[in-house]
Formats: C-alpha cells, sequence, structure tokens
C-alpha cells in the first residue's frame, strides 16, 4: 500500500499545516510508504488507512 504523496499534504493544507505541508512537498516522495515513513506518518497524526489509495481492480 502506497499513499499519494498530494493527500497528506492536503490535509496538512486543509489543517492549516502550512509549513509541514511545504516539507512534505519537499522531502518526501511522491508514493509514500507508509511502513518506512510510519513515524513521520504519527508525528504529523495521520491515519495511513485514511490516506491510501483505493485498490485498483
Amino acid at each position: 500500500m502506497r499513499i499519494a504523496r498530494h493527500r497528506i499534504v492536503n490535509v496538512l493544507r486543509e489543517r492549516g499545516q502550512q509549513a509541514r505541508a511545504d516539507w512534505v512537498e519537499r522531502e518526501l516522495p511522491e508514493r509514500v510508504d507508509p511502513a518506512k515513513h510510519s513515524g513521520l506518518l504519527a508525528t504529523l497524526r495521520l491515519d495511513p488507512a485514511d490516506l491510501a489509495d483505493a485498490p485498483s481492480p
């Protein structure tokens, strides 16, 4: 399961966390691996299950 970086950025911007959103855009790959970045997602208070892309049929 991968998460599109833009989904993370959108959630952060909706929360008014512009600086964090800017950092995520600069530092994370376009497709984020939740296992590899679990600590960061937890710090940002993001649940990977809420951000995951819908599975392809």
